[in-house]
């Protein structure tokens, strides 16, 4: 709920930002240091200049200070300066003059005006779309960041009221179509080709502003957690799934070696019989262990008497180890 409420809260927050970065470009185009110099420097030189005339501090001649002030005024108040990213809209009686900058620039006093001063440097906007219906009906978040640069400033501020607002909700209208007409499998295995996609549905709309979305990445998808838990009960069934049709697969390739092994003793007894004594052998070398045997292996291959024969044999070792007058447990 509170991430809801955040992102709820992101687009007012946006244009908040907007109107506060604009309008300190706007005073600091409008107010400078340069300026403020200059104009102490007049100010200085007509106090200079009314000490030469007069010849004396106490007495001030009219015409040097209506002079001195008017020109302070205007270096004050026309001089202006645009940062290396910036362009300023210079305005003469509300309508459009130039763009000047980067650099100083200067603007007649009450009869032009610095409106606003835009940023030339690419910039980056997150933007998301909440529980938007894919084309299979399911419910995701999707959360985006778009690149995108003013290239052309007067068309930026002349056409649209505000450039940045304007971005914002043209992205976040696009995502939702996007998503509307893809499946949910689509927006999880193809996210460079939706961006893509969101690119250039963005940059046809923007250009005529004056402004060119240079990439769009979707950064996040998020799904309901009961469709999480679907999908996560899903995957396990298909590896469970994939590893039982791989031990098929192994019993199948195990019955067939053994099918082609019992050709072979079919075919030849002696190896059969080979065979069954090397298994005997293998099952009492371990002291205490119990063979279980067929009968049928016991007649055909004659373990029983070959089982007594390695009893006695096991029997006479214990007898050598503990002496001759000591009787031996059968």
């Amino acid at each position: 709920m509170a991430a809801k409420r955040r992102a709820k809260l992101s687009l007012p927050s946006l244009t908040r930002e907007y109107k506060a970065t604009t309008q300190l470009e706007a005073e600091a185009a409008s107010l400078n240091w340069v300026a403020a110099l200059a104009a102490a420097m007049v100010v200085l030189a007509g106090a200079g200049l009314n000490r030469l005339t007069e010849g004396t501090w106490r007495q001030w001649n009219v015409y040097i200070i209506i002079v001195t002030a008017l020109v302070a005024s205007i270096c004050f108040f026309g001089i202006k300066i645009a940062n290396q990213w910036e362009r300023a809209i210079v305005l003469r009686l509300g309508r459009f003059r130039s763009l000047k900058g980067p650099g100083p620039f200067f603007i007649i006093p009450i009869i032009e005006s610095v409106v606003q001063s835009v940023d030339m440097r690419i910039r980056a906007t997150d933007f998301s779309s909440e529980s938007t219906l894919t084309k299979d009906t399911v419910p995701v978040n999707v959360d985006a960041i778009c690149f995108w640069m003013v290239w052309d400033a007067k068309k930026a501020i002349l056409e649209v009221e505000n450039f940045y607002l304007a971005i914002v909700l043209s992205a976040q209208t696009a995502l939702r179509d996007i998503i509307g007409t893809h499946q949910l499998s689509e927006l999880l295995t193809h996210r460079e080709k939706l961006g893509k996609r969101l690119q250039e549905i963005l940059d046809e709309k923007t250009n005529p502003w004056g402004i060119t979305v240079q990439s769009v990445e979707i950064r996040d998808i998020i799904l309901p957690k009961d469709l999480e838990d679907a999908m996560s009960k899903e995957a396990q069934a298909e590896r469970e799934r994939h590893a039982r049709i791989i031990l098929g697969t192994a019993e199948t390739e195990i019955a067939e070696k053994f099918a082609q092994a019992a050709k072979q003793y079919e075919s030849n007894p002696g190896a059969m019989h080979l065979r069954g004594m090397n298994m005997l052998f293998e099952g009492l070398k371990e002291k205490g262990s119990m063979i279980i045997v067929p009968s049928s292996a016991l007649e055909t291959m004659n373990l029983g008497a070959i089982g007594g024969l390695t009893a006695l044999s096991q029997m006479r070792m214990e007898k050598d180890k503990k002496g001759p007058d000591e009787p031996v447990n059968a």
